[in-house]
């Protein structure tokens, strides 16, 4: 008997007969109310599963209260420059650490929020749903995927939890363009479904009404989600088209919406990275040696091996997966690296990015300065010498 695949909502895997009340919150703020149907007697959240199955077709209903709305109240936070102070938790800030990491946060979604494009962090998963959700025929065929059915079987996998990061990678997918039929989104996606079958926990963010770098706009909604999800993650997954020899406006725009310090240290120092690209022509490296560039610049350890796929719309199918090609176990090859190589260091990524200057300020000063608070210093300095 074939069996369908769970439909995702919220993240939560749900399915019917067994009816369940359902509130969803973030700290005080109600997110979502109404009722479940299930037919097994728990709930589990599996937004970290890639590949889910049921015999049977799920159902849900919600009633939402101000998702859609930026009017989520900031507590006393200085999340990466953002100075907002107000009362409450802000879903889409990394305030409450534990809450954004939660893996039934309301970010873990198939599709954007309407009016603030914040959330759809599981789009990647859209392909793996049953082509014609309304029906209930259980002879109906499952989507076919080759990670699940070729890669996944073959691939190294290890149980986080025995080793010392104690729990699964977090990756942050990141792509450089905003067309719906992006190949950059295209191979992002697949590299989302590949981590996501190593066990990892993936979150795909769309640069889709992400404003152009405006310090006047880093309260924006879509600004606070991308820096929240920078502190969330453990690495990043990039890919970008190469354009004109260099990597895509869209992209570099969400590093640059990335501050290079809060107070005197990179956010993103110790997070590894991973790069790849995709060309409309032949086969070339710019976009990939650029990213590794940012890398080293951003302190992100960055993955030896690396995917450059030319000619994309020649390696994509019309469904937007990959063809089987050299270029496609490439891909494989890739993403089973990062996974390893995120979990190593993740753990000792402290002592890695510990540094004898650092220690010495501290020493001195009692703390790390800003960069400000350097420049008075040394204003004050040169002052006394005149």
């Amino acid at each position: 008997m074939h069996q369908r695949y769970l439909k995702i909502i919220f993240g939560v895997p749900l399915n019917r007969n067994i009816k369940l009340p359902l509130t969803l919150r973030a700290g005080n703020s109600l997110l979502a109310t109404g009722s479940t149907a299930a037919t097994t007697t728990t709930i589990e959240n599996l937004s970290n599963r890639t590949f889910l199955h049921t015999s049977t077709e799920s159902s849900s209903k919600f009633t939402f209260a101000g998702i859609s709305e930026s009017k989520y109240s900031k507590s006393n936070s200085n999340i990466m420059g953002d100075n907002e102070q107000n009362d409450h938790i802000d879903i889409w800030s990394n305030d409450d650490k534990e809450s954004f990491a939660s893996l039934s946060h309301v970010g873990y979604s198939v599709n954007q929020d309407p009016v603030t494009q914040t959330g759809g962090w599981l789009a990647h998963r859209l392909a793996q749903e049953q082509p014609s959700p309304a029906s209930t025929s259980i002879d109906e065929e499952d989507p076919t995927c080759w990670i699940r059915d070729e890669a996944s079987p073959k691939m190294t996998k290890f149980d986080y939890t025995t080793m010392p990061i104690g729990r699964s990678p977090r990756i942050l997918v990141l792509y450089g363009s905003l067309r719906p039929t992006s190949f950059s989104k295209k191979l992002a996606y697949e590299f989302a479904r590949l981590l996501e079958a190593l066990d990892c926990d993936v979150r795909v963010y769309n640069p889709q009404g992400l404003p152009v770098r405006d310090p006047s706009l880093e309260h924006e909604d879509k600004v606070r989600e991308l820096r929240a999800l920078t502190l969330w993650s453990d690495g990043h997954m990039w890919v970008s088209p190469e354009m004109h020899g260099q990597i895509t406006g869209v992209f570099k725009n969400q590093i640059d919406w990335i501050p290079l310090n809060t107070g005197s240290v990179r956010p993103t120092q110790g997070r590894t990275c991973c790069v790849a690209q995709v060309n409309g022509g032949s086969q070339s490296f710019n976009a990939v040696n650029s990213l590794r560039l940012l890398a080293r610049w951003m302190r992100m350890p960055c993955v030896t091996n690396q995917s450059a796929v030319p000619k994309a719309w020649k390696e994509f199918g019309d469904d937007g997966r990959m063809k089987e090609s050299s270029f496609r176990d490439r891909v494989v090859d890739v993403a089973e690296e990062f996974a390893k190589f995120t979990a190593v260091l993740v753990p000792v990524a402290g002592d890695l990015t510990d540094r004898y200057s650092e220690r010495k300020e501290k020493e001195a000063e009692g703390k790390l300065l800003t960069q400000a608070e350097k420049e008075a210093k040394s204003t004050v300095t040169e002052s006394k010498k005149g």
